[in-house]
């Protein structure tokens, strides 16, 4: 059975299927749209260093063959034939890339996909909806790429530009073309090369309609094509007509209904005599008749768009788009492929199906998850709380396990998520909003005499994965020299590596003057080069 994934998915091909002589299918379609699929073999650097692999309908193979373009089949739109175990040795990457042909953008594109066919099954598929995009011109679908083993990521980002801006963002160029010479032969169009030159039969059994006989290998057939219709819900809602309008003759009304009227307010006021402007009375909302719209450039003449609008575009409809999609489109989650991912500086997002390991998370700090998720206690046993009792540095733990996203917060916080690759971070407990419970974690003692409050101890996380930090405010990281020092009550981290000790300049003369700065007891940092220190722009 086919696993179904979501934007940023990833996972190894040998957890897909066993094999590497892989067929890929993409599928996208709009009205009156054009789209070139093509494949970019990039390098360690994700750079198209060797043109060759650039697999497109001018250039439907790489040398070795390992990447074959097949052309449209078992209802794709475009299909591929990729061998992994036969791909050199300097592609690290194979980007599987759709872009608009003519005008349009990729918010007009229906219901699409990219699928991965194994040994004529599917074994996983990316969907996606033009609804997704805005005014973008190409996406990015999915990527094969190199992490000591083959893995495949469902990546569905948009770009702005068209196929030779795409073709420059991996360090390519783009040829200029030359005059063409008088020729019998016809120049190459977008189609699958021909039955003579075309590379081994690969891919799906043949559409009902084909003569020719179904391959045994590659994609499963497609069901007979329905008649294709305009989506419904794949442009984003407006509440003024996208199409340019032709301005009404002189003196009669406009055929549809101003910006901003509500449908089903009762028919629109009758027509004034010819020659007659309609009444000026005001939309509900809007400024006394003679002023423009707040915001908005002065009316230009009768009948014209004012100055630096686009024609067509309805007067009060915002540059960025009107309607309830181009409103929410700067809040929505954000789904970059990784595990830990900030939606804002507030809010923190981990994906608990990569990595297969359980999340320990302050308790309450849970606003929304999705998926199956199970939140457990997660208790620090008799002798843990006699020591967070003890030192101050008592966490209130759940237990985050299953196959979903969880998003978290806590006050509005900001939050920092901190990868260890094997090193280590010494992090107040107070300041821990979740980490991986890959990591291990144990109370350290701060060397000195001690520090009002308690805050003699701190906690030290190392190991591999990842800590989310939380501050109050933007932090500073500083690095650690001899005379470096921070305020016990600010300071949120610092590397495990650098020493700390207490500094206090508390004079026994000036305890004879009432009153201090309030500046007594501070830490100080020693190290090596390269220790450093989070400082917090508040005090606890």
């Amino acid at each position: 059975m086919a696993r179904e994934f979501q934007r940023g998915h990833k996972a190894k091909v040998s957890d897909l299927t066993s094999g590497t002589d892989l067929y890929v299918g993409v599928q996208i379609a709009g009205p009156g749209l054009t789209f070139d699929i093509s494949c970019f073999g990039l390098d360690a650097d994700e750079q198209l260093s060797d043109d060759r692999y650039f697999i497109f309908f001018n250039q439907p193979k790489s040398p070795e063959e390992s990447i074959q373009l097949l052309g449209a089949q078992a209802g794709d739109t475009e299909s591929f034939r990729v061998t992994l175990d036969r791909i050199p040795a300097n592609i690290h990457k194979l980007s599987f890339t759709a872009t608009l042909d003519g005008a349009g953008q990729m918010s007009q594109a229906g219901p699409g996909y990219i699928r991965i066919v194994a040994g004529g099954e599917e074994v996983v598929k990316y969907a996606f909806t033009g609804s997704e995009f805005t005014t973008e011109r190409a996406v990015m679908l999915g990527d094969f790429y190199l992490k000591d083993v083959w893995r495949f990521a469902a990546v569905g980002q948009g770009f702005d530009g068209g196929l030779d801006a795409l073709l420059k963002n991996f360090g390519g160029e783009v040829a200029e073309e030359a005059p063409a010479a008088p020729s019998q032969d016809a120049p190459p169009a977008f189609a699958p090369p021909s039955q003579a030159s075309a590379p081994p039969a690969f891919g799906a059994p043949a559409a009902p309609q084909a003569p020719q006989p179904a391959p045994a290998f590659g994609a499963p057939a497609a069901p007979a094509p329905a008649p294709q219709q305009p989506p419904v819900h794949a442009a984003p809602t407006i509440a003024a007509p996208m199409a340019p309008q032709a301005p009404a003759p002189y003196g009669q009304p406009p055929q549809q209904p101003q910006f901003g009227q509500i449908p089903g307010q009762g028919a629109p006021p009758a027509a004034p005599p010819y020659g007659q402007q309609p009444p000026a009375a005001p939309p509900y909302g809007q400024q006394p008749p003679g002023a423009p719209p707040y915001g908005q450039q002065p009316p230009g003449p009768f009948g014209q768009q004012p100055p630096g609008l686009p024609h067509g575009v309805p007067q009060g409809v915002p540059a960025a788009g009107a309607g309830l999609q181009a409103a929410l489109q700067p809040y929505k989650e954000a789904a970059t492929g990784q595990r830990w991912t900030s939606q804002n500086q507030q809010l923190m997002r981990v994906d608990l199906t990569m990595g297969g390991m359980p999340v320990l998370a302050r308790q309450g700090s849970m606003v929304m998850y999705q998926g199956k998720v199970d939140f457990g206690y997660k208790g620090a046993g008799f002798a843990g709380r006699m020591v967070g009792n003890a030192t101050g540095q008592e966490m209130q733990l759940m237990r985050c396990t299953g196959r979903g996203q969880v998003f978290l917060a806590e006050e509005g916080a900001h939050l920092h998520p901190i990868e260890l690759q094997g090193d280590g971070i010494c992090v107040s407990a107070e300041n821990v909003l979740a980490f991986d419970e890959s990591l291990q974690y144990e109370v350290r003692r701060i060397e000195g005499h001690g520090i009002p409050g308690g805050a003699l101890f701190t906690m030290q996380f190392q190991g591999t994965g990842t800590v989310v930090v939380k501050t109050h405010g933007v932090p500073v990281v500083l690095p650690v020299t001899p005379t470096t020092f921070a305020d016990c009550n600010a300071v949120v981290a610092w590397s495990s590596a650098s020493q700390v000790i207490v500094s206090s300049q508390v004079r026994l003369r000036r305890n004879a003057y009432p009153g201090h700065s309030g500046e007594t007891v501070n830490l100080q940092f020693r190290g090596a080069p390269g220790n450093f220190v989070v400082v917090q722009p508040y005090e606890v």
